[in-house]
């Protein structure tokens, strides 16, 4: 794979929003149009407490890979639905517990491969793959990601704030089960997922978000519906739960003033 490729302007389709560049907006970050800003505007009408829940959902992802790196030697991280790169991404978390540590970033959008692959351009032990993740069987088989990994050992697959994006008829459940499939005992999951109790709250915000990407979504579900998708993995304490709260490191969560939705997850392993 030619890791210097980057995308061009053509690749990039800056016609509708792309739910990467919104949660760029969302950070702070400035690889987003003004479709992605308009986008969020709406969004925020509608569920004020998104931008908090974005900034809240990139420290879960923080402390997770942290905690996975010094708590349990896992070396090596598949952040499936990367986005684009941001302030203390998966690899640097990782590195700076054990500069040794492998990251695979994989999503289907031009603009992460570009500015993932810029980033990324002196550091051998990371790389970004752009494909969808749906299809696993090819992204486990590409030649970079079996040069990176070593599939012997436990190795963490991230899915934060991702599985929403995947619709009902494409199964995420048999998503995380074949790419766990492919992982060894020791592997470890990291998830989070916009949920929602009340059924009115998320077909409205899944009717907007359908709408914002094009289709290009899947839909907010229930704590129990996202419980499900850890299926037969240990869950570790404290369970699952709003991932503001999972293991806090002292750094004072942003507030939502409201909470339409929130991001429901945290860390199983493969015993």
């Amino acid at each position: 794979m030619d890791r210097a490729r980057a995308a061009t302007p053509s690749e990039v389709d800056v016609s509708a929003p792309s739910v990467a560049r919104m949660y760029d907006y969302y950070l702070g970050g400035k690889d987003n149009y003004e479709v992605d800003r308009q986008a969020c505007a709406a969004l925020s009408d509608a569920a004020p407490g998104t931008a908090a829940l974005a900034i809240n959902n990139r420290r879960f992802l923080i402390r997770a890979v942290r905690y996975l790196a010094r708590e349990h030697g896992i070396r090596q991280f598949i952040d499936h639905g990367s986005g684009l790169p941001t302030q203390d991404n998966v690899h640097q978390v990782a590195q700076s517990v054990a500069p040794e540590s492998r990251t695979i970033y994989i999503d289907n959008d031009p603009i992460v491969l570009a500015h993932g692959r810029a980033l990324l351009q002196q550091d051998e032990a990371s790389t970004v793959v752009q494909a969808d993740v749906r299809d696993f069987g090819t992204i486990y088989s590409d030649p970079e990601v079996a040069r990176m990994l070593d599939f012997s050992k436990p190795t963490a697959a991230l899915f934060v704030s991702f599985l929403h994006c995947i619709p009902d008829a494409d199964d995420p459940a048999s998503l995380v089960e074949g790419v766990m499939d492919r992982l060894p005992k020791g592997s470890a999951v990291v998830m989070s997922h916009l949920a929602s109790n009340d059924p009115e709250v998320r077909r409205q915000l899944t009717e907007m978000m359908l709408a914002n990407t094009g289709g290009s979504w899947g839909r907010v579900r229930t704590p129990e519906e996202i419980e499900k998708f850890f299926g037969p993995l240990s869950v570790v304490e404290p369970g699952l739960v709003e991932i503001s709260t999972w293991r806090p490191d002292g750094v004072e969560p942003e507030r939502q003033t409201t909470r339409e939705w929130i991001e429901y997850g945290g860390i199983a392993f493969k015993k």
